[in-house]
């Protein structure tokens, strides 16, 4: 399950209740600036970053919110999902 944790900025998924991951971001100027995915090691190859990137970008996409990817990960995901490259600043 991936929830926005406003917070603690970021984007967040957990495993049977525990916290396997989480996606930084940073308000700047009206821009939300995805700067940091982290997975836990023992969740490593199971999809979960793109889960977090797909919910973010979908999360921002709804709200007409524009992005900064500095998130190598993030630019990555977005260069395989163009749909995705309208939301960019």
């Amino acid at each position: 399950m991936v929830t926005n944790n406003e917070a603690a900025s970021r984007y967040e998924i957990h495993v049977d209740g525990e916290l396997a991951g989480f996606l930084e971001y940073r308000n700047v100027g009206g821009v939300l600036a995805l700067v940091h995915t982290e997975v836990d090691d023992a969740y490593a190859g199971q999809g979960l970053g793109g889960k977090l990137a797909r919910f973010a970008l979908d999360d921002v996409k709804a709200r007409g919110v524009k992005i900064s990817p500095l998130c190598p990960f993030v630019a990555k995901y977005i260069d395989k999902h163009p749909e995705y490259r309208v939301t960019i600043r």
